[in-house]
């Protein structure tokens, strides 16, 4: 009786804190709207005027920001592997069927870069690329939660396998950097990196964005 009881309990806690950890739509929105370095994220938003922001916010323009202002949003917000095709691009690039995602707030060496590990140059952007391909077994597994839209058209989203952060692990791992330029979300995670020595830190490299700016 005191074994089935404890089951319980420990049932009873898991599901306790799940529902701690998930955030509720008001949540999802309030933080969209506060990650968008504008005044007019939604056509709700109110401008320096006093007046709505309408049509010239970001919402309503196509291309560029895509900020969560409704929970309709949220509700089409995801997309799941199973729906296409998955190829890994890249480091922080992944297809699924015709949508292209830029994995958020990473940066990752591009598949041709080289880095120097024991002296040695290596195909960093390679092996990013298959460590990324690594964390996946199974396609129908994946799924991407839009946070915006980059000037490429691709869906800048965080992604998730067996419910495990991909972005987050590309990061924790060493074998991508954290892309303050844009988020500071993973920022903890290169340090963990960094101080362990792991992936492009067991050696030297160019940042992603630098390499990228000297070789096109």
């Amino acid at each position: 009786m005191i074994k089935i009881t404890n089951i319980f309990i420990i049932l009873f806690l898991t599901l306790v804190g799940s529902f701690l950890k998930a955030k509720s739509p008001e949540e999802m929105i309030k933080e969209s709207i506060t990650n968008y370095p504008g005044k007019c994220p939604c056509p709700y938003s109110i401008m320096s005027n006093g007046k709505k922001c309408g049509k010239r916010s970001a919402y309503s323009k196509p291309g560029g920001y895509e900020p969560l202002c409704y929970i309709s949003d949220i509700k089409n917000n995801s997309d799941k592997a199973k729906h296409g095709s998955l190829k890994i691009v890249d480091g922080d690039t992944i297809h699924i069927g015709k949508n292209k995602y830029r994995l958020h707030g990473i940066d990752a060496p591009e598949t041709q870069q080289q880095c120097k590990r024991e002296n040695k140059k290596y195909k960093c952007g390679m092996e990013a690329t298959r460590f990324l391909r690594s964390l996946i077994k199974d396609k129908n597994q994946v799924i991407c939660e839009k946070k915006d839209m980059d000037r490429y058209k691709r869906i800048v989203a965080i992604c998730y396998y067996d419910n495990k952060d991909l972005n987050k692990l590309m990061v924790k791992n060493g074998w991508a950097i954290a892309y303050r330029k844009y988020s500071k979300d993973y920022v903890e995670d290169e340090n963990f990196a960094k101080i362990n020595k792991l992936g492009i830190w067991k050696g030297n490299f160019t940042e992603p964005e630098l390499w990228r700016k000297k070789n096109r």
